[in-house]
């Protein structure tokens, strides 16, 4: 196991189940993880810039759910946060074409995974955004790649 203690990671995304597989999935590969369900923050029953002055997250994965034009301006929001400014996002959606031609060429956007999941690339993506390499010598084997849809 790949130790990232410094390593803090924000999970924002819609759904229960997949905030806590990969709260799960990241404490086990080392990382800190703050969480939180993106309907809360935007009900403001989250307090996010507090989470993120306390916490001060690495990379954002950020869960991009229809309809996608109104989560990406959402999500253009959090990155006014003085402490977001420069935090790289990992974006996941269902539909990662159409979420490549809302985002363009933003520099901040490291990687858009696509669902089903491939929990190995996730944990590459984040791994990277942050600056530490995907630390893999190798693709991972279709029997070793972890997928959650």
């Amino acid at each position: 196991m790949t130790t990232e203690t410094s390593i803090t990671v924000a999970v924002l995304n819609t759904s229960d189940d997949i905030v806590e597989l990969l709260r799960i999935v990241f404490e086990q590969a080392g990382f800190v993880v703050i969480s939180a369900y993106v309907d809360a923050i935007k009900r403001g029953d989250i307090d996010l810039e507090r989470i993120v002055r306390q916490h001060r997250p690495s990379v954002i994965l950020y869960d991009v759910t229809p309809p996608y034009d109104r989560q990406w301006t959402f999500m253009n929001h959090l990155r006014t946060l003085p402490l977001l400014r420069d935090v790289p996002f990992v974006l996941t959606s269902t539909n990662p074409a159409r979420v490549r031609e809302i985002v363009g060429t933003d520099a901040m956007i490291f990687e858009i995974v696509g669902k089903p999941y491939d929990l190995d690339q996730i944990l590459n993506a984040v791994r990277s955004a942050a600056g530490m390499g995907t630390g893999k010598t190798a693709a991972p084997s279709e029997s070793s790649t972890s997928r959650i849809s």
